[in-house]
Protein backbone atom coordinates (compact mmCIF):
# COMPACT_ATOMS: atom_id res chain seq x y z
CA UNK A 1 0.00 0.00 0.00
CA UNK A 2 1.39 3.54 -0.77
CA UNK A 3 2.45 5.71 1.93
CA UNK A 4 0.95 8.97 2.11
CA UNK A 5 2.96 11.75 3.17
CA UNK A 6 1.63 15.79 4.67
CA UNK A 7 4.51 18.06 4.23
CA UNK A 8 3.96 21.41 5.90
CA UNK A 9 6.37 24.34 4.42
CA UNK A 10 6.86 21.89 1.28
CA UNK A 11 7.83 24.93 -1.12
CA UNK A 12 11.04 25.50 1.30
CA UNK A 13 14.42 24.56 0.43
CA UNK A 14 13.44 21.40 2.80
CA UNK A 15 10.27 20.33 1.52
CA UNK A 16 11.44 20.56 -2.47
CA UNK A 17 14.29 18.09 -1.77
CA UNK A 18 11.90 15.64 1.16
CA UNK A 19 9.61 15.65 -1.55
CA UNK A 20 12.20 14.80 -4.24
CA UNK A 21 13.11 12.33 -2.21
CA UNK A 22 9.76 10.97 -1.14
CA UNK A 23 8.88 10.32 -4.48
CA UNK A 24 11.38 8.01 -5.42
CA UNK A 25 10.23 6.00 -2.29
CA UNK A 26 6.80 5.48 -4.27
CA UNK A 27 5.04 7.95 -1.50
CA UNK A 28 1.84 9.80 -2.59
CA UNK A 29 3.49 13.37 -1.54
CA UNK A 30 0.87 16.09 -0.28
CA UNK A 31 2.19 19.66 0.89
CA UNK A 32 0.59 22.39 3.07
CA UNK A 33 1.58 26.25 1.14
CA UNK A 34 0.89 29.26 2.41
CA UNK A 35 -1.24 31.58 -0.28
CA UNK A 36 1.25 34.52 -1.60
CA UNK A 37 0.71 37.10 -4.34
CA UNK A 38 3.14 35.71 -6.25
CA UNK A 39 2.95 32.38 -5.98
CA UNK A 40 5.19 31.45 -9.30
CA UNK A 41 8.04 32.52 -6.88
CA UNK A 42 6.68 30.94 -3.65
CA UNK A 43 6.85 27.56 -6.03
CA UNK A 44 10.04 27.72 -7.82
CA UNK A 45 11.38 24.86 -5.84
CA UNK A 46 8.79 22.62 -7.47
CA UNK A 47 8.40 23.40 -10.92
CA UNK A 48 9.71 20.43 -11.79
CA UNK A 49 7.35 17.53 -9.76
CA UNK A 50 4.35 20.04 -9.83
CA UNK A 51 2.21 17.26 -11.37
CA UNK A 52 3.52 14.71 -9.21
CA UNK A 53 2.33 16.45 -5.64
CA UNK A 54 -0.74 17.87 -4.63
CA UNK A 55 -0.77 20.97 -3.13
CA UNK A 56 -3.56 22.22 -0.15
CA UNK A 57 -3.99 25.64 1.39
CA UNK A 58 -3.44 26.30 4.41
CA UNK A 59 -1.56 28.39 7.36
CA UNK A 60 -0.08 27.35 10.72
CA UNK A 61 -1.79 30.40 12.24
CA UNK A 62 -5.08 28.79 10.97
CA UNK A 63 -6.17 25.58 12.72
CA UNK A 64 -9.03 25.53 10.97
CA UNK A 65 -6.93 25.25 7.80
CA UNK A 66 -5.01 22.74 9.01
CA UNK A 67 -7.45 20.67 10.21
CA UNK A 68 -8.81 20.35 6.96
CA UNK A 69 -6.06 19.41 4.91
CA UNK A 70 -5.31 17.03 7.53
CA UNK A 71 -8.65 15.15 7.20
CA UNK A 72 -8.97 15.36 3.40
CA UNK A 73 -5.36 13.84 3.44
CA UNK A 74 -5.25 11.20 6.18
CA UNK A 75 -1.73 11.23 6.38
CA UNK A 76 0.51 8.06 7.26
CA UNK A 77 3.69 10.82 7.84
CA UNK A 78 3.69 14.10 8.83
CA UNK A 79 6.48 16.18 8.31
CA UNK A 80 5.93 19.89 9.95
CA UNK A 81 9.02 21.78 8.45
CA UNK A 82 6.71 25.05 8.27
CA UNK A 83 8.29 28.00 9.91
CA UNK A 84 9.33 31.69 10.57
CA UNK A 85 12.50 30.55 9.73
CA UNK A 86 15.08 33.45 9.68
CA UNK A 87 16.51 34.26 13.18
CA UNK A 88 17.83 37.51 12.33
CA UNK A 89 14.31 38.45 11.05
CA UNK A 90 12.77 36.90 14.41
CA UNK A 91 14.11 39.74 16.48
CA UNK A 92 11.80 42.31 14.07
CA UNK A 93 9.05 39.94 14.28
CA UNK A 94 8.86 38.28 17.92
CA UNK A 95 5.05 37.52 17.83
CA UNK A 96 4.68 36.34 14.43
CA UNK A 97 7.89 33.95 15.08
CA UNK A 98 6.01 32.46 18.36
CA UNK A 99 2.63 32.24 17.08
CA UNK A 100 4.04 30.40 13.99
CA UNK A 101 6.70 28.37 15.49
CA UNK A 102 5.15 27.23 18.46
CA UNK A 103 1.31 27.83 18.69
CA UNK A 104 1.61 26.48 14.81
CA UNK A 105 3.39 23.61 16.23
CA UNK A 106 0.73 22.56 18.89
CA UNK A 107 -2.04 23.60 16.32
CA UNK A 108 -1.01 20.53 14.15
CA UNK A 109 -0.18 18.03 16.80
CA UNK A 110 -3.66 18.53 17.67
CA UNK A 111 -4.80 17.87 14.05
CA UNK A 112 -2.28 14.66 14.21
CA UNK A 113 -3.93 13.40 17.15
CA UNK A 114 -7.44 13.85 16.32
CA UNK A 115 -7.66 12.96 13.07
CA UNK A 116 -4.61 10.47 12.01
CA UNK A 117 -3.43 9.50 15.22
CA UNK A 118 -2.02 6.07 14.00
CA UNK A 119 0.35 7.75 12.16
CA UNK A 120 4.02 9.55 12.45
CA UNK A 121 4.80 12.89 13.06
CA UNK A 122 7.76 14.72 12.57
CA UNK A 123 8.78 17.97 14.13
CA UNK A 124 11.48 20.18 12.50
CA UNK A 125 13.65 21.17 15.67
CA UNK A 126 16.70 23.36 15.55
CA UNK A 127 20.27 24.04 17.06
CA UNK A 128 19.52 27.47 17.51
CA UNK A 129 17.52 26.00 21.10
CA UNK A 130 21.06 25.36 22.76
CA UNK A 131 21.74 29.23 22.10
CA UNK A 132 25.27 29.23 23.58
CA UNK A 133 25.19 26.60 25.72
CA UNK A 134 28.38 24.24 24.89
CA UNK A 135 29.56 20.84 26.27
CA UNK A 136 32.74 20.72 27.62
CA UNK A 137 33.79 18.40 24.46
CA UNK A 138 32.34 21.66 21.95
CA UNK A 139 29.62 19.90 21.42
CA UNK A 140 25.55 20.29 21.34
CA UNK A 141 23.86 16.95 22.16
CA UNK A 142 20.33 16.00 23.40
CA UNK A 143 21.66 16.40 27.52
CA UNK A 144 23.38 19.80 26.35
CA UNK A 145 21.01 22.73 28.70
CA UNK A 146 18.68 24.75 26.22
CA UNK A 147 18.85 28.33 26.55
CA UNK A 148 17.99 29.86 23.20
CA UNK A 149 19.61 33.62 22.47
CA UNK A 150 16.57 34.88 19.39
CA UNK A 151 12.57 34.65 19.45
CA UNK A 152 13.17 32.25 16.66
CA UNK A 153 15.13 29.58 19.57
CA UNK A 154 12.57 30.39 21.98
CA UNK A 155 10.23 29.62 19.63
CA UNK A 156 11.40 25.99 18.26
CA UNK A 157 12.33 25.22 22.30
CA UNK A 158 8.49 25.49 22.62
CA UNK A 159 7.85 23.24 19.59
CA UNK A 160 10.11 20.59 20.63
CA UNK A 161 8.61 20.36 23.91
CA UNK A 162 4.90 20.12 22.51
CA UNK A 163 5.99 17.11 20.55
CA UNK A 164 7.41 15.40 23.31
CA UNK A 165 4.86 15.99 25.89
CA UNK A 166 2.40 14.81 23.37
CA UNK A 167 4.35 11.84 22.77
CA UNK A 168 4.49 11.00 26.38
CA UNK A 169 0.64 11.97 26.89
CA UNK A 170 -1.03 10.52 24.45
CA UNK A 171 1.43 7.86 22.98
CA UNK A 172 1.94 9.12 19.76
CA UNK A 173 4.38 8.33 17.47
CA UNK A 174 6.17 12.21 17.34
CA UNK A 175 9.64 13.17 16.92
CA UNK A 176 12.10 15.56 16.97
CA UNK A 177 15.20 16.30 14.56
CA UNK A 178 17.35 18.70 15.99
CA UNK A 179 19.14 19.80 12.99
CA UNK A 180 22.04 22.21 12.71
CA UNK A 181 22.53 24.53 9.80
CA UNK A 182 21.70 22.79 6.31
CA UNK A 183 22.23 24.68 2.99
CA UNK A 184 21.73 24.14 -0.58
CA UNK A 185 21.41 26.18 -3.95
CA UNK A 186 17.89 26.51 -2.97
CA UNK A 187 18.63 28.20 0.35
CA UNK A 188 17.07 31.49 0.20
CA UNK A 189 19.49 34.03 -0.60
CA UNK A 190 18.85 36.18 2.62
CA UNK A 191 20.50 33.43 4.76
CA UNK A 192 24.46 33.60 5.05
CA UNK A 193 25.43 31.31 3.06
CA UNK A 194 23.83 31.62 -0.23
CA UNK A 195 24.22 35.38 0.65
CA UNK A 196 27.43 35.27 1.00
CA UNK A 197 28.14 32.38 -1.97
CA UNK A 198 25.37 34.30 -4.64
CA UNK A 199 27.19 37.79 -3.80
CA UNK A 200 30.61 36.53 -4.75
CA UNK A 201 29.90 34.97 -7.88
CA UNK A 202 28.18 38.51 -8.63
CA UNK A 203 31.49 40.47 -7.40
CA UNK A 204 33.24 38.07 -9.71
CA UNK A 205 30.68 39.08 -12.71
CA UNK A 206 31.16 42.49 -12.04
CA UNK A 207 27.77 43.30 -10.61
CA UNK A 208 28.31 43.89 -7.58
CA UNK A 209 31.34 45.57 -5.78
CA UNK A 210 30.96 44.43 -1.75
CA UNK A 211 28.71 42.84 0.58
CA UNK A 212 27.46 43.35 3.71
CA UNK A 213 28.04 40.83 6.60
CA UNK A 214 27.03 40.96 10.58
CA UNK A 215 29.13 38.98 12.81
CA UNK A 216 31.99 37.06 10.97
CA UNK A 217 33.22 35.37 13.88
CA UNK A 218 30.14 33.51 14.50
CA UNK A 219 30.50 29.67 14.24
CA UNK A 220 28.13 27.02 12.71
CA UNK A 221 27.61 23.28 11.89
CA UNK A 222 27.02 23.36 8.29
CA UNK A 223 25.50 20.71 5.91
CA UNK A 224 23.58 19.58 3.00
CA UNK A 225 19.62 19.85 2.65
CA UNK A 226 19.72 16.44 0.68
CA UNK A 227 21.45 14.29 3.97
CA UNK A 228 19.51 16.23 6.63
CA UNK A 229 16.13 15.48 4.55
CA UNK A 230 17.33 11.25 4.63
CA UNK A 231 17.80 11.44 8.68
CA UNK A 232 14.40 12.96 8.67
CA UNK A 233 12.75 10.10 6.62
CA UNK A 234 15.19 7.77 8.75
CA UNK A 235 13.98 8.97 12.23
CA UNK A 236 10.28 8.86 11.32
CA UNK A 237 10.43 5.66 9.92
CA UNK A 238 12.79 4.21 13.23
CA UNK A 239 10.84 1.09 15.70
CA UNK A 240 10.95 3.74 18.50
CA UNK A 241 9.81 7.23 18.76
CA UNK A 242 12.39 9.52 20.25
CA UNK A 243 14.67 12.60 19.43
CA UNK A 244 17.58 12.80 17.32
CA UNK A 245 20.46 15.16 16.63
CA UNK A 246 21.70 15.75 12.77
CA UNK A 247 25.07 17.34 12.04
CA UNK A 248 28.04 16.81 10.42
CA UNK A 249 30.44 17.42 13.88
CA UNK A 250 32.47 19.81 11.95
CA UNK A 251 32.47 23.78 12.89
CA UNK A 252 33.13 26.47 10.39
CA UNK A 253 33.15 30.38 11.22
CA UNK A 254 31.66 32.81 8.62
CA UNK A 255 34.78 33.96 8.02
CA UNK A 256 35.96 30.61 6.79
CA UNK A 257 33.19 30.31 4.68
CA UNK A 258 33.81 34.28 2.88
CA UNK A 259 37.57 32.70 2.40
CA UNK A 260 36.81 29.42 0.71
CA UNK A 261 34.00 31.34 -1.41
CA UNK A 262 35.56 33.92 -2.87
CA UNK A 263 39.12 31.81 -2.87
CA UNK A 264 37.53 29.33 -4.95
CA UNK A 265 36.26 32.39 -7.52
CA UNK A 266 40.23 33.39 -7.46
CA UNK A 267 39.41 36.41 -4.81
CA UNK A 268 40.11 37.50 -1.27
CA UNK A 269 37.01 38.20 0.85
CA UNK A 270 39.17 40.62 2.06
CA UNK A 271 39.18 43.09 -0.63
CA UNK A 272 35.01 42.77 -0.36
CA UNK A 273 33.53 41.67 3.01
CA UNK A 274 32.51 44.80 5.15
CA UNK A 275 30.51 44.54 8.58
CA UNK A 276 27.13 46.33 8.75
CA UNK A 277 25.92 46.91 12.49
CA UNK A 278 22.25 46.37 10.94
CA UNK A 279 23.12 42.57 10.09
CA UNK A 280 24.49 41.66 13.85
CA UNK A 281 21.81 40.18 16.46
CA UNK A 282 20.63 42.10 19.43
CA UNK A 283 22.21 38.62 21.05
CA UNK A 284 24.76 36.67 19.12
CA UNK A 285 25.06 33.18 18.44
CA UNK A 286 28.93 32.08 18.78
CA UNK A 287 29.20 28.67 18.14
CA UNK A 288 27.24 25.54 17.19
CA UNK A 289 29.04 21.89 16.55
CA UNK A 290 26.47 18.57 16.67
CA UNK A 291 27.21 15.68 17.88
CA UNK A 292 25.17 13.21 15.42
CA UNK A 293 26.92 9.56 16.74
CA UNK A 294 23.21 8.44 18.05
CA UNK A 295 21.81 8.69 14.89
CA UNK A 296 24.96 7.27 12.56
CA UNK A 297 25.59 4.38 14.67
CA UNK A 298 21.59 3.52 15.42
CA UNK A 299 20.21 4.75 11.95
CA UNK A 300 23.45 4.05 9.87
CA UNK A 301 22.99 7.60 8.78
CA UNK A 302 26.15 9.27 7.64
CA UNK A 303 26.51 12.81 4.88
CA UNK A 304 27.49 12.72 1.33
CA UNK A 305 28.10 16.34 1.21
CA UNK A 306 31.27 17.91 3.03
CA UNK A 307 31.21 21.60 4.01
CA UNK A 308 33.17 22.13 0.83
CA UNK A 309 31.27 19.84 -1.57
CA UNK A 310 28.42 21.39 -0.23
CA UNK A 311 29.60 24.92 -1.28
CA UNK A 312 31.36 24.35 -4.74
CA UNK A 313 27.68 22.93 -5.78
CA UNK A 314 25.95 26.30 -4.45
CA UNK A 315 29.02 28.16 -6.09
CA UNK A 316 28.25 26.08 -9.18
CA UNK A 317 24.93 26.86 -9.26
CA UNK A 318 25.24 30.59 -8.94
CA UNK A 319 28.00 31.12 -11.54
CA UNK A 320 25.03 29.27 -14.20
CA UNK A 321 22.52 31.80 -13.57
Amino acid sequence: MTKRALITGITGQDGSYLSEYLLELGYEVHGIVRRHSTAENQSSRLHHINDQITRHYGDLTDEHSLMTVVRQVKPDEIYNLAAMSHVRISFDMPSFTIKTNSLGVLSMLECFKQECPEGKFYQASSSEMFGNSIDSDLHQRLTTAMTPVSPYGVSKVMGFNLTRHYRDAYKLYAVNGILFNHESPRRGINFVTNKVVKSAVDIKKGRLDKLELGNLDSYGDWGHSKDYVRAMHMMINHTEARDWIVATGETHSVRELCKYVFSSLGMNYEDYVVQNEKFMRPEELKYLCGDSSDIKTVLGWKPVYTFETMLDEMIEYWQQQ
